[in-house]
């Protein structure tokens, strides 16, 4: 039947333009699926942005900018990288309304939450990052809302341990921001400042928090969105993204001396990963910024 209706209503890749062998709501053929670029290489302890640096653990393995300006929440990880086939996948996902990609989306999302399982609490709330209700409306639907829900579905049979609770309503997008993609550094930074709140503190409070979203570029999102989750009273925030794009070296030059995320450096070093705290320390002593 399959073989009939692509005779008759012959469908394409929508990656690489290939004919599909059978019909299918996901028009991505099985070789680029395959084709996702994974993120690997020695990357931030804190961020997961890329370091230039040989692939060897290390307990500084931190980016200037996690030195200069450490963010709110813990770690952040990522499936892949935010290029080619990843990119227009989550592009096709989002402004393309192809919902079905979201299962094998969501089951690569899995893969990279299972690496905060070995230090991560054993209980966490997992929270999508919002829109705001006028891009809500306009797009139908929460793309990190719909990753989030496939992801811990995978997750809750691999990790049946892992207590994971999906929840929606905690946190709020307080006002309509423009759309990141093609902001600057310091546009993006500003574009998201304040731009969170949480609609019921008691909700996270003394909570551990999974932050759900696709892409994390500067990690201004991830930033706000955290910020304002700690300042509700949660016990600690970790960061998922199905993709990372990698910093250029001239954005995190700028990144680093931003005065809005002075208040970052407050953290207390015992909510850090041990490796982490460990860097901390020496760059107490060795490191500490001037500004």
């Amino acid at each position: 039947m399959d073989a009939i209706g692509c005779a008759f209503l012959p469908s394409f890749c929508t990656q690489c333009g290939s004919p599909l062998p059978q019909l299918s709501s996901v028009p991505i053929c099985d070789v680029c699926w395959t084709e996702f670029p994974v993120q690997s290489g020695c990357v931030c302890l804190c961020c997961g942005d890329a370091l230039d640096v040989p692939a060897v653990p290390s307990p500084a393995a931190l980016c200037r900018t996690c030195r200069l300006a450490p963010p709110p929440f813990i770690r952040a990880v990522a499936f892949g990288l935010s290029q080619d086939r990843m990119r227009a996948a989550i592009h096709a996902l989002k402004y393309d309304r192809l919902q079905p990609a979201a299962s094998k989306l969501g089951r690569m999302l899995a893969e990279a939450i299972a690496q905060l399982a070995p230090e991560a609490p054993s209980e966490m709330l997992v929270v999508p990052v919002p829109l705001h209700r006028s891009r809500y409306a306009e797009r139908g639907f929460n793309q990190a809302r719909v990753l989030a829900r496939c992801a811990i579905g995978f997750l809750r049979k691999s990790c049946p341990q892992w207590k994971l609770t999906l929840v929606f309503s905690p946190l709020m997008r307080l006002r309509p921001t423009s759309s990141q993609a093609c902001l600057t550094q310091r546009q993006r930074r500003l574009n998201v400042r304040a731009a969170f709140s949480v609609s019921n503190p008691a909700e996270v409070a003394s909570k551990h928090i999974l932050r759900i979203d696709d892409i994390l570029t500067t990690g201004a999102t991830a930033r706000s969105a955290a910020r304002a989750l700690v300042r509700a009273g949660a016990a600690s925030v970790w960061v998922a993204t199905l993709a990372r794009a990698r910093r250029s070296n001239a954005s995190i030059s700028r990144y680093s001396g931003s005065f809005e995320d002075r208040e970052d450096k407050q953290r207390p070093l015992g909510n850090l990963p041990a490796a982490t705290t460990q860097s901390a320390s020496i760059r107490s002593s060795q490191e500490q910024p001037s500004f």
